[in-house]
């Protein structure tokens, strides 16, 4: 992956680490696809269409790049699944910790593993709002539980787990699914209030994991596994902004970009989504306004809700 000084293309000052507000990890890895590979090029996609993008968000009338974007430097890890959700968890963390909004771009669906495991770590009665086309509900897959296919299992059992958009899964994934927090896509079509149900069903302090394949391929082809019936482009985005204002959004990741040569649209709608998905967040604040995303580790090491070790902190 090449590696580019800003997000976005923006100056320098909005890009420093110690005043951004938003931190931004790409994780190009590509490690347990099973048919459509290219997730590692994924990244660089959409940071080439970010630097191409309009910043003045016409709906939110902000331009949330001068709340702070850092770019880090990508997470490479590949030796093992493992090793890379290993990765992908203790760099999460570390700047969770360091009062950061923490957005990851993979990259396939099993980067979000430890993703998700540092935000549990980090958040009380933490909600992970699953949007994708696919369950990704296997305990394992291929040998390992580190797969893109068990990309939600373990928050299946330690948090509280809403899907939406589901359409396409194994039987086996049933045994574990939560139905009344699964949200199919052949019911959405016919149900106006299903976003209000969903957020409903979310505590504060929800985490986003967002694989692009939930989006219908007549508008985004270019992922590993599409799946017809999806999720178009406005209804997401009035989904998205009410998760926003309602909830608590902790952080997001985005996955499943599989880059095509030959149409850039799709990565121009995940460099969209990702900008508007930080629109809605921070829509509400100045520029000046100092960040606190409700991590607080000295008022949580006094609580029993402290989830791991003070030689961590």
């Amino acid at each position: 992956m090449k590696t580019t000084k800003n997000y976005a293309g923006i100056a320098d000052e909005f890009g420093q680490l110690e005043t951004a507000k938003v931190v931004l990890i790409p994780v190009p890895y590509d490690g347990t696809s099973t048919w459509g590979k290219g997730a590692d090029k994924g990244p660089e996609a959409f940071l080439e269409a970010s630097e191409n993008m309009e910043l003045y968000d016409i709906e939110t009338d902000s331009e949330v790049f001068q709340q702070g974007i850092h770019l880090t430097m990508p997470i490479t890890e590949n030796a093992s699944p493992d090793a890379m959700v290993n990765a992908v968890h203790k760099t999460t963390k570390d700047f969770i910790k360091r009062n950061k909004f923490v957005t990851l771009f993979g990259g396939e669906h099993s980067i979000s593993i430890g993703t998700i495991r540092a935000f549990n770590e980090c958040f009380d009665n933490l909600t992970v709002l699953h949007i994708d086309a696919h369950a990704d509900l296997r305990e394992t897959y291929e040998g390992t539980k580190f797969n893109h296919a068990c990309a939600v299992y373990e928050a299946s059992q330690t948090t509280n787990l809403v899907q939406v958009g589901i359409r396409s899964m194994d039987a086996i994934e049933k045994t574990v699914m939560d139905e009344e927090k699964t949200f199919f896509a052949h019911d959405m079509v016919n149900d106006e209030f299903w976003v209000d149900k969903v957020v409903d069903l979310c505590t504060e302090n929800v985490f986003i994991t967002f694989d692009l394949d939930a989006l219908d391929p007549s508008i985004l082809p270019a992922t590993g596994t599409p799946e017809p019936g999806g999720l178009l482009w406005y209804e997401t985005l009035d989904f998205l902004k009410q998760v926003f204002a309602e909830k608590n959004v902790v952080g997001f990741d985005i996955v499943e970009l599989c880059p095509n040569e030959t149409s850039k649209a799709s990565d121009f709608l995940a460099a969209k989504l990702y900008y508007k998905m930080l629109s809605y967040k921070f829509m509400d604040e100045s520029v000046d306004d100092s960040y606190d995303n409700t991590y607080d580790i000295e008022q949580k090491s006094n609580t029993n809700s402290l989830k791991f070790d003070d030689d961590d902190i």
